[in-house]
């Protein structure tokens, strides 16, 4: 029997949570799915709570595999695993709210067979009662159905430039991620950067629900609380830019493709690297050798698909991409490039200051 949706649960470390993680699934009123709970290697009890579950319950599904530092190899597997018509990506410190399923289903069932199906998620600060609701498709601003490359526009434009939309807050069509062999890198963190845009651009029928299903829970010592740490991911992010510009460099040769997306791609992906590599806070924090082993891995296959985004962003960002180049082919540079960075964020803070001077 294929149950109509296959939720992907990554799991590791997650003792405190992952019982309130699964029975989020196994209370829903709507029981026609799956629970595929790959479980990386563990220092505390989290597979045993889930064996434990998984025997009173054979829809709960459990794989195991070595331990890499991110959710795309539990992802990727489970993908292949699934059995259901549509997949759930959940983070097993995260819960589904109550009677979800049940209205996602029936949203989907009255416009079925889209690619993807955007929601809504909840943000919550554990121990507060801080909630926010996000949406990337606000129901005001949003047609009830678009291509890809339409909502990859119509992001873009609602949210000055963001082209990532959260990969937990999506119900993906499970044939359209096999079809197209979206898979997320394995060992990658912050995968979602690197995933969604692909997954997002490539879909034919985008359908928003509206509906906040997903509850994502912000506690310290998260993989998203790290990720504030100067220098931490700079070779994920590496990894991450060095696709989104191949990305881009082979989407951009097809016929129709409008280069609205490459001016706000450009602007936003850009921008990321001179801020990541070369923000003083980073510049204070990261040794100059870090930056430029991680910073070079963005070349490996050559310079030509950051040139090509390059020619779309304003020549400001054109410049600084001129003094990154220079920063990793010319090592007598690097101090003096270092310079002009500083010079740069400095003018900007100035130029901010004077701005909101005016306002006020």
């Amino acid at each position: 029997m294929r149950p109509f949706f296959s939720i992907i649960m990554a799991c590791c470390d997650v003792e405190p949570y992952i019982r309130e993680a699964v029975e989020s699934v196994t209370k829903q009123s709507f029981g026609d799915w799956e629970c595929i709970c790959g479980v990386e290697e563990s220092k505390d009890r989290t597979e045993e709570i889930l064996r434990e579950m998984a025997s009173a319950d054979p829809r709960i599904r459990i794989f195991t595999h070595p331990r890499s530092g991110s959710c795309s190899a539990t992802r990727n597997v489970g993908t292949d695993m699934a059995r259901g018509e549509y997949v759930i990506f959940l983070d097993g410190d995260d819960t589904i709210a109550d009677g979800s399923l049940a209205r996602i289903h029936d949203k989907i069932a009255a416009r079925p067979g889209a690619d993807l199906y955007p929601c809504q998620i909840v943000a919550y600060t554990e121990g507060t009662d801080e909630r926010e609701i996000r949406e990337n498709y606000p129901p005001e601003s949003s047609p009830e159905e678009m291509t890809g490359p339409e909502a990859s526009i119509l992001l873009c434009r609602l949210w000055n430039h963001r082209l990532c939309p959260m990969l937990q807050m999506t119900v993906f069509r499970r044939e359209y991620l096999i079809e197209r062999d979206l898979k997320c890198i394995y060992g990658l963190r912050r995968q979602d950067s690197e995933f969604s845009p692909r997954a997002l651009y490539r879909a034919k029928r985008v359908v928003p629900l509206h509906e906040p299903f997903y509850l994502y829970r912000i506690r310290a010592n998260s993989v998203s609380d790290a990720a504030k740490k100067p220098g931490i991911y700079l070779k994920d992010w590496a990894i991450i830019h060095r696709s989104l510009f191949a990305f881009h460099a082979e989407v951009s040769k097809e016929p129709g493709f409008d280069r609205y997306i490459s001016e706000r791609v450009a602007y936003q992906w850009l921008r990321r690297i001179v801020y990541f590599w070369f923000s003083p806070d980073n510049l204070r924090a990261v040794p100059r050798a870090k930056r430029v082993e991680t910073l070079s891995m963005l070349f490996e296959n050559g310079t030509g698909d950051f040139k090509l985004l390059a020619q779309y962003a304003p020549c400001r960002t054109r410049m600084a991409m001129s003094w990154i180049l220079m920063f990793v082919k010319h090592p007598a540079c690097r101090g003096f490039v270092e310079f002009l960075f500083k010079l740069q964020f400095r003018l900007s803070a100035r130029l901010r200051k004077t701005a909101k001077d005016i306002r006020v």
